[in-house]
């Protein structure tokens, strides 16, 4: 079985330099709209579960992760926001806010704040994700995972591979640290404590959606992992014990001092081979109803190992069906972490952004392409002129971001729902990059009220629809076209 490989070029520069900016605080209005806040969730008669927000409209978060180190500019995070896109996924490292154990360091938690603030500022929601690739830098991950002072390897041997970065989860180096961090008592208490620590520092910011809780898990693997058999069945244990007391821990952690906050749990990376998750079922300690979420990779094998994408591998069917079961059974809400291929201009990936854009819509309340740069492939979604990469428009094309009904779908450039009879406001975004000369909107039932505020060169377009007279049930379509 050919294993995944994640980014390929995750050290292309980001836009513009880090100085100079002047950072907005953290607690600032937004200049532009506020991005919706999901406060909760509804689930509908196929099992999917929404969110919503106060007005019990179905919200789709869409954006894209930001580079690992935090490293954004105020630029990025407004161009984001030009583009009509209301969510960034934030990768974050144990080993830069903890470098010493017990003390974080205070320029990082600057940074994070203010990447915070700059996001409330233009209207954007934060995904914090809790970072790690191959454990920690102790095996080559630079200043990415878990640090030094919390890597237990027992002495064993890592010997990186150049060309799969992917395989020393395999090495026995970082099979045993994985164990210690799952099983040792004080680096449980240590990971928990950080947890808790970071949550407190962050909370209260009116852009913080939540936590991505472990980037990408893995852990032991007893046998051959080049067997699907074996990998799939290390795989299956890890996400029924060790991993799921893991979750178990980092919610509570969070929780002690964070009841606002969304809390997303990742399966294994095998879910992109089509095998479902075994993660069980958590409960959530905060007052109210629980705010968790699932929140899966999206990632073709053969494509991360530099193919170009084969439609007949039935990869977007099989991830389909692998996905659909756990959140349908917790009722939990899909958002999609990361996905993209490393190069969009081929002929196939580019058909792969298309099916992948198509078949989100129908399973995932939002998702964060991997990520916002400029360059000439390596993942970059932004050409050297800050277009769209070629292949990447269908990831700009607009979007139902809240809708006062059920059965949301987006498709051939029209967006369908069934209204829920309440009257109340549903909006759509009409990105500049799929509209640069706007948009012509023809919206069914006849006599509802639309606004239409049509996009320019340096902001995203809405249009406001309302049904004041229509009964719930009724089918709704909103026809978009470029001008």
């Amino acid at each position: 079985m050919r294993l995944r490989r994640t980014a390929v070029a995750l050290l292309l520069a980001a836009t513009a330099a880090l100085g100079g900016a002047t950072p907005a605080t953290a607690h600032s209005g937004p200049s532009g709209p506020p991005a919706h806040f999901p406060t909760g969730t509804a689930t509908g008669p196929d099992g999917r579960t929404a969110l919503t927000d106060d007005q019990g409209r179905r919200l789709q978060l869409r954006g894209f992760n930001l580079d690992k180190y935090a490293e954004a500019t105020e630029a990025d995070l407004t161009s984001i926001a030009a583009q009509g896109f209301t969510l960034v996924r934030l990768p974050v490292s144990w080993t830069r806010l903890e470098p010493e154990h017990g003390r974080l360091d205070p320029a990082e938690l600057h940074r994070i704040q203010q990447l915070l603030g700059w996001a409330d500022h233009v209207g954007l929601l934060v995904l914090v994700d809790f970072h790690q690739d191959v454990y920690g830098p102790k095996f080559g991950g630079g200043s990415n995972g878990i640090p030094a002072w919390a890597t237990r390897d027992d002495g064993l041997p890592f010997t990186p591979d150049p060309k799969d970065w992917f395989a020393g989860y395999f090495q026995p180096a970082v099979q045993a640290a994985f164990r210690h961090l799952y099983d040792d008592p004080d680096l449980r208490a240590w990971q928990a404590d950080f947890y808790t620590r970071l949550a407190r520092e962050l909370r209260g910011h009116r852009s913080l959606l939540g936590y991505d809780l472990f980037n990408e898990p893995f852990g032991p693997v007893d046998g051959d992992p080049t067997d699907p058999a074996v990998l799939a069945a290390a795989s299956a244990a890890l996400e029924q014990g060790r991993l799921a007391d893991m979750y178990r821990r980092l919610i509570t952690a969070v929780r002690h001092v964070d009841s606002r906050a969304w809390l997303f749990v990742e399966p294994t990376v095998l879910v992109g081979q089509g095998v479902p998750t075994r993660l069980p079922g958590f409960t959530d300690p905060r007052p109210g109803a629980p705010r968790l979420g699932y929140a899966p990779h999206f990632y073709d094998t053969a494509v991360e190992n530099g193919a170009d994408w084969d439609q007949s591998d039935g990869f977007v069917e099989q991830y389909t069906a692998a996905i659909s079961g756990y959140p349908v059974a917790h009722r939990l809400p899909v958002l999609v972490g990361e996905w993209g291929p490393p190069d969009s201009r081929t002929p196939g990936n580019t058909l792969l952004v298309r099916r992948q854009v198509a078949a989100m819509d129908g399973f995932t309340e939002g998702w964060t392409m991997w990520y916002w740069c400029r360059g000439t492939g390596g993942y970059c979604a932004l050409d050297p002129t800050g277009r769209p990469a070629p292949g990447d428009g269908p990831a700009f094309g607009p979007y139902p971001a809240a809708v006062a009904g059920t059965g949301v779908r987006t498709t051939d450039g029209a967006v369908r729902w069934t209204a829920d009879g309440t009257g109340r406001t549903s909006e759509l975004v009409l990105p500049p990059a799929a509209f640069p000369r706007g948009a012509r909107v023809t919206v069914s039932p006849a006599d509802a009220r639309v606004e239409v505020e049509q996009p320019t060169a340096g902001r995203a377009g809405t249009v406001r629809i309302r049904l004041p007279h229509t009964r719930p049930g009724t089918p709704v379509t909103v026809a978009l076209t470029p001008r």
